[in-house]
């Protein structure tokens, strides 16, 4: 269905994408030319973050998928073919997780250089097993939902990988040193700048790493436990010690099949689950179904893919991360 929507904006947009190579050119010849800035655009709010930070200054950068928006359900437009025509670098999470981006880059004549930010990342796939928990890693869905659709394509867009690798902090540090040498690579003159503030960033990454592992060790195993909509904190529980049980895919759109309702009831019932936790912009009706039906109360909200409006703690990855497990462990040491 999203690619039917795709090409029909595409259709409807012809007229529209007939400038776009011309409006770049014109963005290129006129008020960038005298931005000395390294015209970059990051496919999500989270890679934007950390394209700041190792960037800072010497970028100018747009991002696609803004704070609080789902780049699940994410449809391009023809303002965002501009900004990407008008680019010298693109910065993709990679893992199949951008899966409209290559209709997009053609759409917008793209040539410059994309930067795959998880390259190097041990990827984890569909139905892996947390090592902290002996394969206890539970992902409740089937692919239908309860009126007989298909969402089996939602986590086939994703080639069988779980795409949500930012979700470990030592992946972030890969993130930030993939970033810093793509842009070296497209602006030279200051490639010391970009390996400084990566290095610099990647420490701030370790001590947040270090000092959420102990917070969450000092947990016991039993009670770590994190219950909520989509699968995108496989990582985040393979990493932390932590047994996700989660009611649909990896993609946040998808319907919950009344067979992954019920086999969620039950391993929420079976392992004492304390808390269930909402995500923003996620699937909060099935989540509140399944809390009323286990008795159990909803926990905080976490952020899986995308960051809060500037301004609010959740606002940068290192703030959304310290956020999440803030929320994590007040409703385990509640238990």
């Amino acid at each position: 269905m999203k690619h039917h929507r795709f090409g029909a904006w595409l259709a409807g947009a012809a007229c529209a994408l007939l400038s776009v190579a011309a409006g770049a050119q014109a963005v290129r010849d006129g008020g960038a030319a005298n931005d000395p800035r390294l015209p970059v655009v990051a496919s999500f709010s989270i890679l934007g973050d950390i394209v700041r930070e190792v960037g800072g200054d010497d970028v100018r950068l747009d991002v696609l998928v803004g704070p609080m928006r789902d780049a699940h359900t994410f449809e391009p437009t023809p303002k965002d073919a501009r900004a990407l025509g008008g680019a010298r670098v693109l910065v993709v999470n990679g893992l199949g997780f951008e899966s409209w981006m290559h209709r997009l880059v053609e759409a917008a004549g793209f040539k410059g250089r994309t930067i795959e930010a998880s390259r190097g990342v041990k990827p984890r796939r569909l139905g892996d097993g947390d090592e902290a928990h002996g394969g206890a890693h539970a992902h409740a869905h089937d692919g239908h939902d309860d009126h007989g659709h298909d969402h089996a394509g939602h986590d086939h867009d994703h080639g069988g990988v779980d795409p949500h690798a930012w979700q470990d902090l030592a992946n972030g540090v890969i993130y930030a040193r993939n970033i810093a040498r793509g842009l070296s690579d497209a602006d030279p003159a200051h490639a010391s700048a970009y390996q400084a503030r990566a290095e610099a960033y990647v420490r701030k990454l370790r001590q947040a790493d270090a000092q959420w592992r102990r917070k969450l060790d000092a947990i016991p195993a039993d009670r770590r436990v994190l219950a909520t909509s989509h699968d995108a904190f496989g990582y985040f529980g393979a990493a932390y010690g932590i047994e996700v049980l989660s009611v649909v895919g990896l993609s946040s759109e998808a319907e919950p099949s009344a067979r992954a309702m019920a086999d969620l009831v039950a391993r929420i019932r079976s392992h004492h689950v304390r808390a269930i936790f909402l995500e923003q912009g996620g699937n909060t009706r099935a989540l509140r179904q399944v809390a009323a039906e286990t008795g159990v109360r909803p926990g905080g909200v976490l952020y899986a893919d995308t960051l809060d409006l500037p301004g609010h703690e959740a606002s940068t990855y290192l703030g959304m991360f310290r956020w999440n497990t803030t929320q994590l462990l007040q409703a385990f040491e509640a238990q």
